[in-house]
């Protein structure tokens, strides 16, 4: 038994509410649960009833065992002064007031059906399973969960503004430079992904946008910062390479580089940390104004005008330093932009627009919905289970809900196990 089906079965009223009493045998009217607090504090604020002869209104909290009061130290925590109501699901001790009156107890065991509790034992049952509910998920109806995809894309949406929103304090509110770390980040994708954020932090931006008009200039920046430039060759852009940037070493008084080293291994040339930089650089060399562009742009072909870039000429025929290959244009994929506009540019978005004062969230969800959803293990699984996400909206969806949900055995605060469980009851 978990506190979380107690708070189920309160929010819902999914116990016999007639000839309610409590522990001392007074009778209770329920006419509210109250609001169910998801933060710290009573677990449902503003509920209203009668014990007898008195109305109440005010907080209700809610434990497995009445001393459970005790073992979380609420009586030396003013937060629960108003508690109206303990709702246990055994009584095994009075709980007092600072005034030495007894809290009210309702032992729920008493008003709860056996087919609730089978219900809730049944849903539980598949520690052998990827997911709960991996049996059932299929019978959900359909807009049930297409509505709960939203909600969780937009959660998880929320989830990645709180982590912009540091950024930001750390970039001193400057956007220009939170978009190019995220950027950064994000052209490294996941193999290199955190030596790239090492890299963003290892350099200024006002540094970087210094050199927008020189695409060497940046493209040393970059390289030399992220340590790609401490090898022996005599290549003659390696060479420009090196002596630009022990220019801009000295003239900026460049100290820390990227702490966090990159990698080539198991990747395909295409995804090489020298390619990856070398379009990032071209980006902004042919982008004069990103950010402003990235917050006016509307539609997907807006995007993939605007990351429609190649590498530089030298790696057009070179994946590393030292070793030429076959001359190949190396250009941005539309595969890889909507890589970007799921991590960086829609959250990045979605962050100013609230910061801004402003509401996008149906462009942002139009945008996301018109993106294909991205290929991964969890999609295919739950494709597996009959929950088929067809865009990026929903495949991020059910990454939220695979992590913060199933995984954390969070059925009860998730759609599709209310549902479940409510249909067998």
């Amino acid at each position: 038994m978990q506190e979380d089906f107690l708070h189920y079965l309160w929010k819902h009223k999914k116990f016999q509410t007639h000839a309610l009493q409590t522990a001392s045998m007074q009778p209770i009217l329920l006419s509210a649960v109250g609001e169910h607090n998801l933060n710290s504090g009573p677990d449902f604020f503003n509920a209203k009833l009668q014990i007898g002869e008195q109305l109440w209104a005010g907080n209700v909290e809610i434990h497995i065992k009445s001393s459970d009061w005790y073992v979380h130290n609420h009586e030396t925590d003013p937060n629960y002064d108003n508690v109206i109501l303990h709702v246990v699901w055994e009584h095994d001790t009075e709980i007092f007031r600072k005034d030495n009156t007894v809290i009210p107890t309702l032992e729920l065991k008493h008003y709860v059906s056996e087919t609730a509790v089978t219900a809730y034992k049944s849903l539980f049952n598949g520690a052998q399973q990827w997911i709960n509910c991996e049996k059932n998920l299929g019978s959900v109806d359909s807009f049930i969960t297409t509505n709960w995809l939203e909600r969780l894309y937009m959660e998880r949406l929320e989830r990645k503004a709180d982590v912009i929103a540091q950024s930001l304090a750390q970039n001193k509110n400057n956007w220009e430079a939170v978009l190019f770390t995220l950027l950064c980040k994000n052209f490294g994708l996941k193999v290199n992904g955190d030596a790239f954020y090492s890299l963003a932090n290892a350099i200024d931006f006002a540094v970087f946008r210094k050199q927008q008009s020189k695409a060497l200039s940046m493209e040393a920046l970059l390289f030399g910062q992220g340590q790609l430039l401490e090898i022996d060759c005599q290549d003659p852009y390696f060479l420009s390479l090196k002596k630009e940037y022990g220019f801009l070493k000295q003239k900026f008084s460049l100290q820390a580089q990227a702490g966090v080293p990159m990698q080539f291994f198991r990747l395909r040339p295409p995804n090489f940390p020298t390619i990856r930089l070398s379009q990032l650089a071209q980006v902004y060399f042919v982008n004069q104004n990103v950010f402003s562009k990235v917050i006016e742009a509307k539609t997907l072909n807006d995007y993939y005008k605007l990351f429609s870039v190649e590498t530089s000429e030298y790696w057009k025929s070179h994946y590393t330093f030292n070793k030429e290959s076959n001359p190949l244009k190396k250009k941005v994929t539309k595969a890889f932009v909507d890589l970007l506009l799921i991590n960086t540019i829609i959250p990045l978005k979605f962050s100013y627009s609230k910061y801004k004062g402003q509401a996008i969230e149906e462009e942002l969800l139009s945008l996301i919905a018109a993106i294909s959803a991205e290929k991964n293990s969890v999609v295919t699984k739950f494709r597996g289970l009959k929950l088929d996400a067809k865009s990026a909206l929903e495949s991020q969806a059910v990454l939220q809900l695979k992590s913060e949900y199933c995984d954390k055995n969070r059925c009860l605060q998730c759609a599709v196990g209310n549902t479940l469980l409510n249909a067998s009851i």
